[in-house]
């Protein structure tokens, strides 16, 4: 029988310390007990304002042990101009968002930008950027060949206005002097050709339109050329 009612006075110890604790957590909880104080914002910010991030928080949770992190730094990542966001406590009760934004590299289409990084996002600017189109999931490699298509035309004295990959994952280019390229559908390949045109360009009549998708030489349309 001692051992029984030592059992059951146990058990009894043992939910008055988890009533204790519950009760101590609820306290904890209450937004008037340990409120935030204030939000301190790092990062540099060009085309996000302070008062957008801010107005973005939730509001829901006032209490600094109570805040979900996950969820504001969730409800920032939605702005048009932000791309990662890190949030961290910081006692007694202010709370630490760093915001990284969107470096805009690319216009995507109509309606899209693209970052340094070869990610798409939605937003826009008046920037003057060059254009970037191809299919959906492209951006990235869009990216990194237009990095190496800028490269190469470089001594030309130009850039690349536009990178277009086709459905058919054909590239084309169009330069900043007005020269449409035409350079097939291997971008290796490619590289290799627009690299020798460029050696030879200087040697060649002036052209609107090249066709470098020849294996072993390209096509030039001369404007007003009559032999």
């Amino acid at each position: 029988m001692s051992a029984r009612l030592a059992l059951i006075a146990g058990m009894l110890s043992g939910l008055l310390v988890l009533g204790a604790c519950l009760g101590a957590l609820h306290w904890l909880l209450l937004p008037e007990r340990f409120p935030v104080t204030g939000v301190e914002l790092k990062g540099t910010l060009k085309n996000t304002s302070a008062a957008e991030i801010r107005a973005a928080l939730p509001r829901a949770a006032e209490n600094f042990f109570a805040v979900d992190l996950a969820e504001v730094r969730a409800a920032v990542e939605k702005l048009p101009w932000v791309r990662r966001v890190t949030v961290r406590r910081v006692w007694p009760g202010r709370l630490e968002v760093s915001v990284e934004e969107h470096v805009a590299l690319a216009r995507w289409g109509d309606d899209a930008l693209v970052n340094t990084h070869g990610e798409r996002f939605m937003a826009k600017t008046k920037e003057p950027l060059p254009l970037f189109t191809g299919p959906g999931g492209s951006a990235a490699e869009v990216t990194r060949r237009y990095r190496r298509f800028e490269e190469i035309v470089a001594p030309l004295g130009t850039s690349v206005e536009r990178v277009v990959l086709t459905q058919r994952h054909a590239w084309q280019l169009r330069l900043g002097n007005g020269m449409h390229v035409m350079l097939g559908r291997d971008p290796d390949l490619a590289e290799q050709r627009l690299t020798k045109f460029v050696e030879v360009y200087p040697k060649t009549k002036a052209s609107d339109y090249v066709d470098l998708r020849y294996p072993n030489g390209f096509a030039l349309r001369v404007p007003d050329w009559n032999g």
